[in-house]
């Protein structure tokens, strides 16, 4: 998340939940997302879970995903990033091999 807000929450609330602020934070997103107040996706980054496991997490205590237009188009936007990003190292990593073939380093080795 880029901007955070902090809260306070007395450490007697995690002693006697025996929860750490992970967790709370998880139960947090996860309540707020049951609720209709975040997204799929805003949920899933709150809680610090990949999607798989954010759904399968709410699977289990059988909460249904509600996946609307909004849920899709965000997962689109950061699908297409990955894409870009994954695509710009395939194209370094290329050009590093290439320059490698022509180093001074492989000079006098043949292949075998």
């Amino acid at each position: 998340m880029d901007d955070v807000v902090s809260i306070e929450i007395p450490r007697e609330v995690l002693h006697v939940t025996r929860m750490t602020p992970e967790e709370l934070r998880r139960e947090l997103a996860i309540t707020l997302f049951q609720q209709g107040k975040l997204s799929f996706g805003k949920a899933r980054e709150m809680a610090g879970m990949n999607a798989w496991d954010f759904q399968q997490l709410l699977g289990s205590r059988g909460i249904s995903v509600h996946y609307g237009v909004e849920e899709y188009e965000e997962d689109l936007k950061t699908l297409k990033l990955a894409v870009s990003d994954v695509a710009a190292v395939g194209e370094r990593v290329r050009g590093e091999v290439k320059g490698g073939e022509d180093s001074e380093g492989s000079e006098g080795i043949e292949p075998g």
